[in-house]
């Protein structure tokens, strides 16, 4: 045998000692190995929501949470799997989250997460009041839209005195053009007669995709616009939208009167079943397509969050009233949460912000009081500078703003919300019914008196 294949078979043979070497020494993890696993869910300016779940874990179990190897949270777990909340946190820090299982058998750990906190957020905005009509009767804005800051939409009705037979003009919306709020009166053909529709709502994506919303369902390039009679397109009587969003042109989402939802794909309608009556106030989608709708009755108190699923479904989140002396343990998570949910925002990562009587917050399935907003006190006390609310919209858990009844514009920085603009006030003539907040420009759409109103704010 020659030298060079005498070097190939040592060379051979070496290898597969090495792979024999390799195979040998590698141990699969046994399926019945007990795991524990940390996975962070959410954090805010103060708050972090870790999710633990254990695998052939002999429960109950006592947990300790170790927060920078410190003890935390000692926890009875009951289930595999558990949404750990751990509060008074500080702005701007990173912590350290490991979770043990301690046994006289044995001592698990779980893997290491790293959470690091949210740092507040400027409350320092100029601002600018705006009015329109008022001069022939009671005007409003409902709704309120920025494609960019020299480019926002409100819609609503407003009256404006003059000399035509019935003495005053009927405007449908306002357009801010960089320089200066414009009247439009949005006018289209419905089954063969020209109306000018009260609007309720709109949603736009572009200088030239713009839904709107009101006895119509209408689309346009801010000149032309063309209207959707979805009731007469479905057949299904009552089928109207006040509220919209979408994620994309092709995935609209419209909510109004009577639990009505319907769905646009681009090219066709249809009407989602939504299981309630109550009519519905607001709807949200955010970048992960997570979809929210809420509402209620004002007169009796009802309140209501859905999620509509990815096939369109819809799932109750929360449903139900305060019964006067008492409440429906079943169907509230407190005796606090009650009366209608007038709008709702999601944040990227699915936690919800709903507001009504108080700024409730919903996080894998938990239902709570927003950290650092006042209580539902509205009318005395400590926590009284604030109205009832009816929008909500923000760029993040330290970064929204809720506005409502009696002049109540407030911005939350992730630590505390203080009042914008002109100030709180029990007996003020502003009533704001919306907002809408993107990079450093928030617009509110609502009224004063009988005038319609608008307050800009800008960082």
């Amino acid at each position: 045998m020659g030298n060079d294949a005498k070097r190939k078979k040592v060379s051979l043979i070496f290898f597969l000692l090495l792979l024999c070497t390799a195979s040998c020494n590698t141990v699969d993890t046994p399926p019945d190995k007990t795991v524990l696993t940390l996975t962070l869910e959410d954090v805010s300016c103060t708050e972090a929501w870790i999710t633990l779940i254990s695998n052939n874990l002999q429960l109950p179990a006592t947990i300790n949470l170790l927060k920078d190897n410190n003890i935390t949270k000692t926890i009875n777990l009951q289930k595999a799997d558990t949404l750990l909340y751990i509060d008074s946190l500080l702005p701007n820090q990173t912590y350290n989250f490991r979770a043990i299982s301690q046994s006289a058998n044995q001592s698990i750990r779980s893997n290491e997460i790293a959470a690091a906190t949210l740092d507040t957020t400027s409350h320092n905005f100029t601002w600018q009041t705006f009015t329109f009509g008022g001069t022939a009767g009671s005007s409003t804005l409902y709704d309120v839209a920025i494609i960019s800051e020299n480019n926002i939409w409100c819609v609503g009705e407003i009256l404006v005195a003059d000399s035509s037979p019935n003495g005053y003009t009927m405007y449908n919306a306002v357009h801010w053009d960089g320089n200066e709020w414009n009247l439009k009166k949005i006018t289209v053909d419905f089954r063969g007669f020209l109306i000018t529709p009260a609007l309720e709502g709109i949603f736009a994506f572009s200088p030239t995709q713009i839904w709107l919303a009101g006895g119509l369902t209408i689309f346009g390039d801010g000149t032309n616009w063309t209207p959707y009679d979805i009731r007469l397109i479905t057949g299904i009587d009552g089928l109207s939208a006040s509220k919209i969003w979408g994620s994309s042109p092709d995935n609209m989402y419209f909510v109004g009167r009577n639990g009505n939802i319907a769905h646009y794909n681009g090219s066709q309608w249809r009407k989602i079943e939504s299981g309630t009556a109550l009519g519905l106030a607001d709807i949200h989608v955010n970048e992960n397509g997570e979809i929210y709708a809420c509402g209620g009755n004002l007169s009796t108190g009802q309140g209501i969050v859905l999620k509509i699923n990815s096939n369109n479904t819809v799932t109750k989140i929360i449903d139900g009233y305060y019964y006067g002396s008492g409440f429906d343990s079943t169907k509230m998570f407190t005796e606090n949460l009650y009366g209608p949910i007038t709008s709702i925002w999601v944040n990227s990562n699915g936690t919800v912000y709903a507001v009504g009587n108080l700024i409730y917050r919903y996080n894998l399935s938990i239902w709570s009081y927003a950290s650092g907003i006042e209580s539902n006190d509205l009318n005395s006390g400590p926590f009284s500078g604030r109205g009832f609310s009816w929008g909500i919209r923000g760029k993040g858990n330290n970064d929204f703003i809720f506005v409502g009844e009696r002049n109540t514009i407030r911005h939350f920085n992730g630590v505390s919300a203080i009042q914008l603009g002109e100030s709180f006030s029990y007996t003020s003539e502003y009533r704001w019914y919306s907002v809408d907040y993107k990079q450093n420009t928030a617009v509110t759409a609502g009224k004063k008196g009988g005038y319609a109103a608008i307050m800009v704010f800008k960082k």
